[in-house]
């Protein structure tokens, strides 16, 4: 609450009594998104430090200030020498505004998102933005001077915001934390009459607090008016400079550790999530295999009734002895029932492995999501990591730093991957997917292959610096891109090799599409070189 409205109105007078008659020794910028003023009475010095970030914003009010030598730029030269005559909070906003004696004005706007700093030498002169680029700001107009004593302005405040509101609804500059202290209160559950008794007791307490309250809240650092959340200090609450001097160097402190723990939650989170889901699909085709007629199946029936089959039949009805049930099994006209029932034996001999990927899918999957939860756990638990040279050491302990998470193995790349003499080949699964495995992954010293004038998927070898691919490798290579292709059942199938450098996708093409410019072809068997050593 360091920039809601119930704070600022305390902090402005507060700001009007201690810098009454201060004038502006200096204004520059040193850091991004940072606005230092500083200003004296001759005796003495106040500083006032604008943290102007979307991330952070807020007003700091260091005791004393050092600027650098270097990197510094003056800002707003018409400020110099302005005298103060008041601060203000503007009403129900997040606004303060600096007022001088000349009628000059310096306003705070300490939105969220787009926080800023507007001056103006008087108040229709043209607007002076810390933020540039926030070119509507230069509309807000400085509101006029109002009461600069604690009791005339809690008095004005106390007649236009204490209000009985409407039975449900709270006032527009109530922000999260007061209501979230209303519902604990039993805000949500309480008569319509209770809830306006509530209400008002809360406003009672921001008007005139006993205490400032620094807490931890939903993972930030936070300054409260209300006693919410893990309160970490108490601060008296008839001083609110003090409780901003001691609030926001916390508040930044804590940032970096409260910033890695939430990504660190949230990398957590998405990896069970992601694993969890896997595991799922994986299980989900698993009993879909395990329920469906297998190709080892059909073959066995072909072959049983090969004597029955017509020359060119297209498809034939046979009794099913695994079922008793009769069957209806497709064939190809221009294929023999031996060919047909030699692809499907193949095909079942892959479904085979198939099924033994996704068992090893689901229990691998299954068991990062189980230690991304346990970890989780820890995160809750472990009493080292409430602070940040603790919580990088556990983080790396767990390979969990951002160096070791930037990448991922070749085992989850989202393409079918195969290992030869040292050598990676990756394989797309779809139109989209080739788009992604060429236009991605692959680099440019890589090969690339396809089979020639049909369509099939991409194929890469990975390039190892000094070491030119062996051909048995751009032969198993050149086997998968026509086995993954529609020559898949062609005796001799022609495949483009080149090195990806020459391969380019042409504006406006269908995904997978590409044109390549520079080529040799080999001539390979169709097939998976890589299931070779199975048992059938």
């Amino acid at each position: 609450m360091h920039t809601n409205y119930y704070f600022l109105r305390q902090l402005a007078p507060a700001l009007t009594e201690r810098l009454r008659g201060y004038r502006v020794a200096v204004c520059f910028t040193q850091e991004k998104d940072e606005l230092v003023i500083g200003l004296t009475n001759g005796s003495q010095e106040f500083w006032l430090k604008a943290q102007l970030g979307a991330t952070f914003p807020a007003l700091a009010l260091p005791e004393t200030f050092q600027r650098a030598r270097a990197n510094s730029v003056d800002l707003f030269p018409d400020m110099l020498g302005e005298q103060v005559e008041s601060v203000a909070a503007w009403p129900q906003d997040r606004v303060l505004q600096v007022n001088f004696r000349s009628g000059a004005r310096l306003v705070f706007k300490l939105y969220g998102p787009r926080p800023n700093a507007i001056f103006r030498t008087a108040p229709d002169a043209p607007a002076q933005l810390f933020q540039q680029k926030l070119l509507a700001d230069a509309e807000l107009k400085p509101q006029p001077p109002v009461p600069s004593t604690k009791s005339d302005q809690s008095e004005k405040s106390a007649e236009s915001v204490v209000q009985t509101p409407a039975p449900g609804k709270l006032p527009p500059p109530l922000a999260d934390l007061p209501l979230r202290y209303l519902r604990t209160q039993g805000y949500d559950q309480a008569t319509p009459e209770a809830k306006t008794r509530l209400v008002n007791q809360m406003l009672a307490q921001l008007e005139k607090p006993a205490h400032y309250y620094v807490i931890q809240f939903e993972g930030r650092t936070r300054l409260s008016l209300l006693p919410l959340g893990e309160i970490l200090e108490t601060l008296p609450g008839d001083d609110p400079i003090a409780a901003l001097r001691r609030f926001v160097p916390m508040a930044l402190g804590r940032r970096a550790l409260e910033m890695e723990t939430k990504q660190l939650r949230q990398l957590l989170e998405r990896r069970a999530d992601e694993a969890s889901t896997a595991a799922a699909h994986a299980r989900q085709r698993l009993h879909a295999l395990a329920h469906e007629a297998g190709y080892r199946h059909t073959a066995d029936l072909i072959m049983a009734h090969l004597h029955e089959i017509p020359a060119r039949a297209e498809q034939i009805e046979v009794l099913d002895f695994y079922t008793n049930q009769p069957k209806v099994i497709k064939l190809k006209p221009n294929e023999k029932p031996q060919l047909t029932a030699e692809n499907l034996y193949r095909k079942g001999k892959n479904q085979q492995i198939e099924e033994r990927q996704l068992t090893e899918r689901i229990a691998r999957r299954e068991a990062e999501a189980f230690t991304a939860l346990e970890r989780l756990e820890e995160m809750d638990s472990q009493p080292q990591l409430a602070e940040l040279r603790g919580l990088r050491a556990w983080r790396k302990l767990h390979g969990l730093d951002p160096a070791a998470t930037a990448g991922k193995a070749p085992g989850e790349l989202p393409f079918k991957v195969f290992e030869d003499r040292g050598f990676t080949i990756l394989v797309g699964r779809s139109a989209e997917n080739n788009d992604l495995l060429t236009q991605k992954y692959a680099h440019k010293e890589d090969l690339w292959l396809h089979a020639k004038d049909v369509s099939g998927s991409h194929v890469v070898i990975r390039h190892r610096a000094g070491q030119p691919v062996p051909e048995p490798v751009i032969e198993h290579a050149a086997m998968l891109a026509g086995w993954y292709s529609k020559r898949q059942h062609d005796s001799l199938c022609p495949v483009t090799v080149t090195p990806k450098k020459f391969v380019r996708k042409p504006r406006g093409a269908r995904p997978g599409q590409v044109v390549v410019e520079r080529e040799r072809v080999v001539l390979v068997k169709p097939g998976n070189p890589f299931d070779r050593d199975e048992d059938k």
